[in-house]
């Protein structure tokens, strides 16, 4: 019986993390930018380009000319993971990489790392954009897996993948003072979360995954005042309709997807002849849907652009600090990203899990 208080007592003095999900209070798109990462993810007003069907379906309305990009490529990783596939001679990097999307392989070289948590991250979004309009693809697949340091000792793993079509309409009032976006994205969902005892083996079955489709409306709004600064103020409405999932698998359905309300300030003052700065402050989850600390769903973010060719970006996303740089021409946009979530179960800035990006678009 003393042991069993010591083992108790000991395990409370350990920091309390929430089993293996996806941060959707802070991160409610379901393809994120590397760009609105850097700044926080605080985007909504910002964004001007084909990621507005995700963060503002109304942003369409302020697209610079027409873009066609067949690759839109978003990879990420995780410190824990980067700690893991660098731990030894760098030609052995490639191949532990892969072996990271090969649950097997993974747990075998997270047994040296154990409280380590291996994050990644792959979206693709091919699209055609011009004012007012986005046709587009969204695949994204994340992966996430820890060996817990802890009594249970357990190996854990989140794993999920979405995609379908994408189409995004908008339009302006008052002469373009006012505007007003849709999204609709006929979402298909397959989500894994599955622990391993310390000896038993990594057997995942078709039931356990959880498998379903839904038509997901997304609808935003864009109000800019046509004074100093242009102060503009955005609200986007998530799940608009509360469709859930169908077409259901046996192993179950993936969890509901809440309504959300997100809300937006900005301001973008001209700094030079050819440079702004934007200032922009996001308040996620209005209705706290997600059950989130207040605290975590706010987020703001800053950028510099130089001829809108070049981008320097800050901000500040569920407690921890996010940065970034950006190149951009007609026909290719690089983006380099870090931001943080935090781990913790019900604290704020308890436990750093910090990323980073690599975002390539190429086109016409």
């Amino acid at each position: 019986m003393k042991i069993l208080l010591l083992l108790l007592f000991f395990v409370s003095l350990s920091p309390t993390y929430a089993a293996l999900d996806f941060e959707d209070h802070a991160f409610p798109e379901f393809i994120t930018s590397a760009r609105a990462l850097a700044m926080g993810n605080a985007y909504i007003n910002k964004v001007d380009d084909s990621w507005s069907s995700f963060y503002n379906p109304a942003g369409l309305g302020t697209v610079r000319g027409p873009q066609l990009h067949l690759a839109n490529i978003h990879m990420e990783t995780s410190s824990g993971l980067m700690d893991i596939v660098g731990d030894g001679p760098a030609y052995d990097i490639p191949g532990k990489y892969i072996n990271s999307f090969d649950m097997t392989e993974l747990r075998t070289e997270l047994a040296d790392h154990q409280g380590k948590l291996a994050h990644s991250r792959f979206n693709i979004f091919p699209n055609f954009t011009v004012r007012g309009l986005t046709l587009g693809y969204l695949y994204t697949q994340r992966n996430r897996a820890i060996i817990n340091n802890d009594v249970a000792n357990e190996f854990e793993i989140a794993e999920r993948l979405d995609q379908g079509p994408v189409m995004s309409l908008s339009g302006s009032l008052f002469g373009g003072v006012f505007k007003l976006g849709v999204t609709a994205v006929y979402l298909s969902r397959r989500d894994l979360y599955k622990s391993f005892g310390p000896t038993e083996a990594v057997d995942i079955a078709g039931t356990d995954y959880k498998k379903g489709s839904s038509l997901q409306l997304t609808l935003g709004s864009r109000l800019t005042l046509p004074f100093t600064f242009l102060p503009t103020f955005s609200a986007v409405l998530r799940n608009a309709t509360q469709n859930d999932f169908e077409n259901v698998s046996a192993g179950g359905s993936p969890d509901e997807i809440p309504q959300s309300l997100d809300l937006a300030f900005s301001v973008t003052p001209q700094i030079a002849q050819t440079s702004r700065l934007h200032l922009e402050v996001n308040l996620r989850d209005l209705g706290d849907a997600y059950n989130t600390d207040y605290s975590r769903r706010m987020a703001a973010g800053a950028e510099i652009d130089f001829k809108r060719r070049i981008f320097i970006r800050g901000g500040w996303g569920d407690g921890w600090g996010s940065g970034g740089i950006g190149v951009r021409s007609r026909s290719f946009v690089l983006d380099l990203t870090t931001y943080a979530v935090d781990r913790s179960q019900a604290g704020f800035r308890e436990e750093e899990d910090r990323r980073w990006v690599l975002s390539i678009a190429s086109g016409l």
